[in-house]
């Protein structure tokens, strides 16, 4: 294990760094392993940034931490708005919070498959993954004395569905709606204003939520998102046409980090957020992405954002001015 001096000496003497005794605090701060380790390179280990300077390297690192800052209180906003629409879709359907009525009315989704299908019984084993995830959870949060989650158990009630979503994680809720039955499906669409003839099934809302849950994460963890290495899966195509037709964006690509502030700034629009928020957004992104810029070489940054990400943002603007 090296010493930080020699590990500062190792970034000079054999990657061929630049970086000033001044500059300690700022690798210190940021952590050899968390920082030059993590930002070294673009999406993938094999992908190294040719860097020359410590400066080059601390500009994309405080770039990457200005759009966790950026959009840490708008993923939690949409996070939350969704459990809250969701809660209403399932009151709506059938008519009880208690969990167990919610599981036999609306949590019917493998119905929808021929009984003893091999679609049936995928849908159904993750019905019953679900309701195992909710009861570990709610164990893990009675032991830790969660307020709400005690208040229930301590009086021999019954924990409503909303006390619930309060525990559950995205990459939960998102498996709980996936069981959801048509009729919550299309309401929880009809609640955001998702255009008809682009989600008739309902489906698009669990594709918003999986596709913001790894943003979520890597955020609430401080892990690295300037370049979206945080992507776990491909992102569904018909998420990307819907963005696409309703913003007038062309070839959104998930692959640049400027996708999720389109799809951010959409769902934010969606649950009637202003015009004049959504817009600070946006012009908060342009500007980081643009002092950037002005730091390293503009190969490297047209390879962390891409060559469409300025267009893409005009064209963002526009939408936000018309709808």
């Amino acid at each position: 294990m090296l010493s930080f001096r020699q590990l500062m000496r190792y970034l000079r003497d054999h990657h061929h760094i630049t970086i000033k005794s001044s500059q300690s605090y700022d690798l210190r701060n940021m952590g050899y392993y968390h920082g030059y380790k993590g930002y070294r390179f673009i999406r993938d280990p094999q992908n190294q940034i040719p860097l020359t300077a410590f400066d080059e390297l601390l500009a994309i690192y405080n770039y990457d931490m200005q759009l966790k800052s950026l959009l840490y209180p708008k993923i939690m906003f949409i996070e939350t708005a969704l459990k809250s629409y969701v809660i209403e879709a399932v009151l709506n359907d059938c008519h009880s919070e208690n969990l167990n009525t919610v599981f036999t009315k609306s949590l019917t989704y493998y119905k929808n498959f021929l009984h003893g299908s091999k679609d049936y019984q995928t849908q159904f084993i993750k019905r019953m993954g679900l309701r195992g995830s909710i009861n570990t959870t709610l164990k893990r949060d009675y032991n830790n004395k969660n307020k709400i989650v005690n208040h229930f158990f301590d009086n021999d009630r019954e924990i409503p569905i909303w006390a619930i979503f309060e525990s559950m994680t995205l990459g939960d809720f998102g498996g709980f709606f996936g069981c959801c039955n048509l009729n919550v499906r299309k309401y929880t669409s009809q609640l955001l204003h998702l255009p008809v003839g682009l989600d008739p099934d309902g489906e698009l809302t669990r594709y918003i939520i999986f596709t913001l849950k790894d943003l979520r994460n890597a955020i609430a963890h401080n892990n690295v998102v300037f370049d979206a290495r945080f992507r776990s899966k491909n992102i569904n195509r018909r998420l990307v046409s819907l963005l696409e037709q309703e913003t007038g964006i062309h070839n959104i690509d998930f692959k640049y980090f400027d996708a999720y502030i389109i799809l951010t700034v959409y769902i934010l629009r969606k649950m009637k957020v202003t015009k004049t928020e959504c817009k600070q957004l946006v012009n908060g992104y342009i500007s980081a992405s643009q002092s950037l810029r002005n730091l390293i070489p503009t190969q490297v940054w047209n390879q962390i954002l891409g060559t469409s990400t300025r267009r893409n943002m005009a064209t963002l603007l526009t939408f936000l001015t018309n709808s």
